[in-house]
This record gives C-alpha cells, structure tokens and sequence, in this order.
C-alpha cells in the first residue's frame, strides 16, 4: 500500500469518526497485501481496484466501530468472507475478541493465515456454517456483539441472534442505502427492538451504508 493509499485511509476512516494510529495503519498495510496476493487465487472479493478496497471494504467495515458497547466484549463476525468487518475492527479495537463464523473452506484458511501473519491474537475462525454453528451450545448466548456485513436478509440474522447474543447483546446489521426494507417482519416480533439507525456516506463516493443497531430479549 502507498502513501497515496494509507493517507486515504486514515483521512477516511476519521470521516468515519475513527482514528488509525502509525501502528494500526501498518497492519492495514498487511492487511490489504495478503488480501490482494490471495485474491488472485480465490475470489475474496469482487473489488479489485485499490481505491475500492480501502473505501468499500476497510473503511465500510469500520463504521460500526463507534457502536460497539463493549470494546474488550466478545464480537461474532457472521459470514465473514474476507474478515470483513471483523478484521478490521479487530485491528482498530485490538482488545475486542473477534469470532469469525465462515463456511467456506478456502475462506477460512485466508482468514487463518492473515490472523497469524499480523498477528490478531483475540481473533479466531470457526470454520462452520451458521447452522452447524447453532447446534453446539458452547456458543449459546456467549457473544456481547453479532454482526454481519449485508450477508444476510434481517429477519435471518435477527433468528441466528437470538441464539449467539448475551441478554443485553447488541447486534449490528450492516445494510445498504436501502436496508429498512426488509425490516417489516423483524418489526412484528415484539422481542426485538430497533436501537438506532444510521444512514453513513462513505467517502470518495463509495456510497452509502446504513447501520442498524438491535437489542433481542433473550
């Protein structure tokens, strides 16, 4: 990554309310080479322009931050993908214990190869799909945090929440521009509570996310 890129970075994620210290914006730089190297291999993710990494990818995945309750809490990245958000508000909030639930194989072995070679050592990956995921108990109620970056429709995720959140456990639904759409069956179970909404430009016009906070009786 170039200077161009990390001054990018850092003056974006701060219009993001999140600052990125000398330290944080090194292992961003690793970050985006191992990203880069192995998606020439696998399909990691579909943009592939530099700019377009830094903005929709680290950057997007850094919204959440100012939202997390529990900065040393327990976060489960549901469908993770490339790490994202996971990795990089792992990176951001080293003291936030990171659980990266992803399906795919391949995936998963990137997901482990980056955790070591930054390294996150509150990270892990849990190679299973959600399901597999719901049918062992160690993960009943254990996480403080549940998010997932658009890799599910709400009520899905509100479902898979139910199971993996703590009482008192927040999840993060991250959206696109038009998220609340498929907010209308969430809003007939009288368990689930909308905290707050909010709508975030993204800088260098890479569009807009909306984040959408929830609290679940449990």
């Amino acid at each position: 990554m170039n200077e161009h890129l990390l001054t990018m970075l850092k003056e974006s994620a701060s219009a993001v309310n999140v600052d990125l210290d000398v330290r944080t914006l090194e292992l961003f730089c690793v970050y985006y080479r191992e990203l880069v190297t192995w998606n020439e291999k696998m399909n990691l993710v579909s943009i592939r322009t530099p700019q377009e990494i830094i903005i929709k990818h680290f950057v997007d995945s850094l919204t959440p931050l100012p939202y997390i309750a529990c900065p040393a809490g327990r976060l489960l990245d549901i469908g993770s993908g490339g790490g994202f958000p996971g990795i990089p508000l792992n990176i951001a909030m080293p003291a936030l214990s990171v659980s990266l639930l992803e399906a795919s194989r391949k995936k998963s072995s990137f997901l482990k190869h980056v955790i070591r070679r930054l390294p996150l050592p509150q990270a892990r990956v849990i190679h299973m799909r959600a399901e597999s995921a719901m049918a062992d108990n160690t993960y009943r109620h254990y996480f403080d945090t549940v998010i997932s970056r658009a890799a599910f429709k709400l009520p899905q995720l509100l479902m898979m929440s139910r199971f993996f959140l703590s009482p008192n456990g927040l999840l993060i639904a991250m959206k696109g521009p038009h998220g609340e759409e498929d907010e209308q069956d969430a809003r007939r179970d009288s368990d689930v509570h909308r905290i707050a909404c909010h709508d975030i430009p993204l800088p260098f016009k890479g569009g807009h996310r909306k984040i959408m906070l929830f609290q679940i009786d449990i």
